[in-house]
């Protein structure tokens, strides 16, 4: 007969073998059930296993490589599920002992006294944009170190480019006819790096059909109401919006500013400050799309014609947005600068009132869609 207990279960997972640990209502130490495979059928037997010892089952277990299929699945099947981030499980400073079960008897009990905060968990929808911008970043990082290899090449050689700008059309035909090596073995090797170059552009214009895959996305006005904004274009906008999902979901920018890692650390005792760098406990590749976007800022504020062009299809309220926005931060960049601040320093103080703007224009556009 089942209890009318809720169960508190904790999942340590790894590619083939799930942890699996349990802690009741009481306040006795969590118990470890042992280790089951990651089929969905090994999920099926742990989930009549544990139902059969309590109505109601909470599962926990922490996001890692494995992605959010187990999530998922328990969704599916009506149970309630939590994915927690390693960095925020509290954890005693003086334990010094790490395993599996430990892992699992932990989450378990940390589910049952409430210290755990659920993240947010992509659609399936959202987490394949997700994917298709982290593969065109890669891809983007793999191409300059391509080009980094061919350029060193050449330097050891002696081979100097005298153009005015790397990779243009006239770059390329000097490449292609005014580069002569020694020997046939060297001209060989130049090849293969001309070659590594041309195929990850060729890579690299696949993956530019972006474009195209976010027409039919349900975040797509999103998209395209951030671009409203200088500095924010489609690459930054569609980043920003496949790794954080619904940016309306903060209360405040300052959540969100602290979600992204932009906010700075802080190490104060008494009547003592100090505050440090930015925090960095968000997601990386946010911040490096941010902080690129917020270079355009250097300059003075102006409407140019490709952010009217990207204005054409958004309300005349999310144009004010970016207009403000844009006045504030082109005032904060050239303000910082004059206190001699590090150029690295002003840009993320911009990046850091830019992804407020953001925010902003999303709720903005939510209300829009609501009314």
């Amino acid at each position: 007969m089942k209890d009318s207990t809720t169960l508190y279960v904790g999942l340590d997972v790894h590619k083939d073998s799930i942890a699996v640990a349990y802690a009741g209502e009481s306040p006795l130490p969590a118990v470890f059930l042992g280790q089951v495979g990651t089929r969905q059928c090994d999920i099926d037997k742990l989930r009549r296993q544990l139902h059969s010892k309590a109505s109601r089952v909470r599962w926990v277990y922490e996001a890692g490589p494995c992605g959010y299929w187990l999530y998922r699945y328990l969704e599916a099947l009506g149970e309630e599920c939590v994915v927690v981030a390693p960095s925020l499980i509290p954890r005693k400073s003086g334990d010094r002992v790490k395993t599996d079960r430990r892992d699992a008897q932990n989450l378990a009990q940390l589910l049952r006294s409430g210290d755990l905060q659920g993240i947010y968990v992509p659609s399936p929808e959202d987490e394949s944009m997700r994917d298709l911008c982290r593969a065109r970043e890669d891809i983007l990082c793999d191409l300059k170190a391509a080009k980094q290899r061919l350029k060193s090449f050449l330097l050891r050689h002696d081979i100097r480019y005298s153009g005015k700008a790397n990779w243009n059309a006239a770059h390329l035909r000097w490449l292609a006819d005014k580069v002569a090596l020694a020997t046939a073995t060297q001209r060989i090797v130049f090849q293969e790096y001309v070659n590594a170059v041309t195929h990850l552009v060729q890579r690299l214009a696949l993956i530019e059909e972006l474009h195209q895959q976010m027409q039919s996305w349900k975040a797509a006005p999103v998209v395209e109401a951030l671009q409203a904004l200088r500095g924010v274009q489609f690459h930054v906008a569609a980043t920003v919006v496949a790794e954080l999902g619904d940016v309306s979901r903060f209360d405040k920018p300052r959540q969100l500013m602290a979600y992204v890692g932009l906010h700075p650390s802080e190490y104060s005792s008494g009547k003592t400050r100090r505050q440090g760098g930015i925090a960095k406990s968000g997601n990386a590749h946010v911040r490096r799309v941010l902080v690129e976007g917020s270079w355009a800022y250097r300059f003075p504020a102006k409407v140019s014609r490709q952010i009217q062009q990207r204005q054409e299809s958004v309300s005349q309220n999310i144009r004010d947005i970016a207009w403000k926005g844009q006045l504030r931060l082109c005032k904060r960049f050239r303000k910082l600068t004059a206190r001699g601040k590090h150029p690295n320093v002003v840009v993320t103080a911009v990046a850091r009132e830019l992804v407020a703007f953001m925010w902003a224009i999303a709720r903005e556009n939510s209300a829009a869609k609501v009314a």
